[in-house]
């Protein structure tokens, strides 16, 4: 979320991008991103992006948003039940269940629009992705006890040439990169509090998924665990 674990050198852009209304424009690499880690199919790993007084203030805005949308585990179509609990910030949120996978402006058990994306989010995706357009979507993933996610793509947007921004936050996280088919090799990389992924490019439809979390390796989410922030423009701009 290439197949090889990116080399450090200087963050770049992810290939040449035709400039029209539905395509987005990423920002201009801001000297915080000189450290950032990237391979040519557009993966960029962004170390520590989120200050530690940052996380605290996010956690906490992610928390209060979780009090009105509580997160719930989805049950996939086949029937299985995930071992995620998930729940949306922003006008549109990804909800699965045995009609299929989707984007609808409503929390599934509560009935009510999701809340707000919190403000740092916003201001990450407008640094790391797009000051014009901000995105509609904020998938919250909380991880405790043996919950993981399995390879997969994220292919329920509108717009594939939109990325896809993730913040982690609380306990490391062994994520796994794959390529645009699910039996492509992949690799691993630890994911701490604090680091920012992008996917755009070839890597935006790359397989990726959270293999394991190491529990108790962070303090920072009451109750333990690790919360997994995905920023998407999900809908037609």
């Amino acid at each position: 979320m290439g197949t090889r674990r990116p080399a450090a050198r200087a963050a770049r852009d992810v290939g040449p991008r035709k400039m029209t209304p539905s395509t987005p424009r990423l920002a201009s690499d801001p000297p915080t991103a000189r450290e950032a880690r990237a391979d040519g199919a557009g993966f960029r790993l962004y170390p520590a992006k989120v200050e530690v007084a940052e996380q605290r203030e996010l956690t906490a805005a992610v928390m209060e948003g979780m009090a009105e949308a509580p997160a719930f585990r989805p049950t996939v179509p086949g029937g299985a039940v995930m071992s995620v609990e998930m729940t949306n910030f922003g006008a549109l949120g990804w909800v699965s269940d045995a009609h299929g996978y989707r984007y609808q402006d409503r929390h599934p058990l509560t009935g009510l629009p999701w809340p707000a994306i919190p403000q740092i989010l916003l201001r990450l995706w407008s640094e790391l992705v797009d000051d014009r357009v901000e995105p509609d979507c904020c998938l919250v993933n909380l991880y405790r006890g043996k919950a993981r996610l399995g390879l997969h793509q994220d292919r329920d947007e509108a717009d594939f040439s939109w990325p896809v921004l993730s913040v982690s936050l609380g306990d490391t996280a062994i994520f796994r990169l794959g390529g645009p088919v699910r039996r492509a090799p992949s690799s691993t990389l630890r994911l701490s509090s604090g680091d920012v992924c992008l996917l755009a490019g070839s890597a935006r439809l790359a397989h990726h998924g959270i293999d394991r979390v190491i529990g108790g390796s962070s303090q920072l989410i009451p109750g333990g665990g690790r919360l997994s922030l995905t920023l998407r423009r999900a809908g037609p701009v």
